[in-house]
C-alpha cells in the first residue's frame, strides 16, 4: 500500500553515508531555494521502522529540506518488500543525471551497508563487473578535500585516487591544489603518490640509530614531476621554491613559448 502524508523530517533516518554527501554536495544551496519558492514538488520515498521511517529515495531533497528549517517533509509511504524497496532505491539514488561520482559511490556504498542490494545485484543492475562496484563504493571513504574536488569537477577520479593515498593531510592539501590548479593527471599524481611514501618520517629519522663502520647503502631518491616542464627528475636535483599557483601557469606559458 502507498500513501502521502507529512511526516516530521525528525523521524526520518538515513544512512551514514547518505549524510556524508551533505558535507561535499556545493548545489543543494540551489535544490534548497528551489524547493523554498515552488514548494516540494516530488514527495520523498520512505518505509516505517520502529517508531520512525528509513529514507528509500530522495535524500538530496531531504537534505534541502533540512537546510530550509523545514520540520515536516511531503512523504511517500510504501509497504513493500526487500526487492521491491530495493528497486525503487536503485531507480532514485543511481539513474539521476546530475548525479557526482561522490553521490554514486555514497548511494552504493550505503545500500551495501543496509544490506538492499549486494555487491552482484548492483553489478547486475550497471551492467559492470563486482570490481567496478566495489572501486566506486571505496570513493566514500576518501578523505573529505578529496572527495569535494571531484564533486566540484576539479579534478578526475583517477588522478584523485592517487591523492586520496595520502595521508598527510597538508601535504594532501598542497598537492591537490597543484592538481586542480595544472590539471594534473593520474599519472602525475601517482609519481607524487611514491614520492610521499618513500619520504622518511621526521620522528623516524631523528630516533633512528647512526649508520655503523664500512659504507653506507646509498637510499633510493624518490622522483616528482618538475612543475614547470611536468618531466621526471630525482627530488634531490629539484629545486624547491615556494611559487604560487599563478606564477607556476606563467612560468610554463614562458617555458613552452620560448619566450625571454
Amino acid at each position: 500500500m502507498k500513501q502521502v502524508m507529512e511526516i516530521p523530517i525528525t523521524k526520518i533516518k538515513v544512512g551514514e553515508h547518505e549524510q556524508r554527501i551533505d558535507e561535499v554536495d556545493t548545489d543543494l544551496d540551489g535544490l534548497a531555494s528551489s524547493i523554498g519558492r515552488i514548494g516540494l514538488v516530488y514527495p520523498i520515498v520512505v518505509r516505517a521502522e520502529g517508531d520512525g521511517f528509513l529514507l528509500v529515495e530522495g535524500h538530496r531533497r531531504l537534505a534541502a529540506c533540512k537546510r530550509l528549517g523545514l520540520q515536516k517533509i511531503r512523504c511517500l509511504e510504501i509497504d513493500t518488500g526487500k526487492e521491491d524497496e530495493a528497486e525503487i532505491a536503485f531507480a532514485g539514488n543511481f539513474f539521476r543525471k546530475d548525479l557526482s561520482p561522490v553521490e554514486l559511490a555514497c548511494a552504493i556504498k550505503d545500500s551495501l551497508n543496509k544490506k538492499t542490494m549486494t555487491v552482484i545485484e548492483l553489478a547486475a543492475g550497471f551492467h559492470r563487473s563486482e570490481h567496478w562496484v566495489n572501486s566506486i563504493a571505496a570513493i566514500a571513504d576518501w578523505p573529505v578535500d578529496v572527495q569535494k574536488a571531484i564533486h566540484a569537477k576539479a579534478i578526475s577520479v583517477s588522478a584523485a585516487s592517487n591523492l586520496a593515498c595520502v595521508t598527510e593531510p597538508e601535504y594532501r592539501g598542497f598537492l591537490l591544489r597543484n592538481a586542480v590548479e595544472q590539471g594534473a593527471t593520474a599519472r602525475t599524481t601517482a609519481a607524487w603518490l611514491q614520492a610521499f611514501r618513500s619520504m622518511q618520517p621526521p620522528e623516524e629519522a631523528i630516533q633512528a640509530e647512526p649508520v655503523k663502520g664500512g659504507q653506507a647503502s646509498i637510499p633510493a631518491v624518490p622522483q616528482a614531476p618538475c612543475f614547470c616542464c611536468s618531466q621526471q627528475f630525482p627530488v634531490n636535483e629539484m629545486s624547491h621554491v615556494p611559487t604560487c599557483g599563478a606564477c607556476i601557469k606563467i612560468i610554463r606559458q614562458v617555458s613552452f613559448s620560448g619566450g625571454g
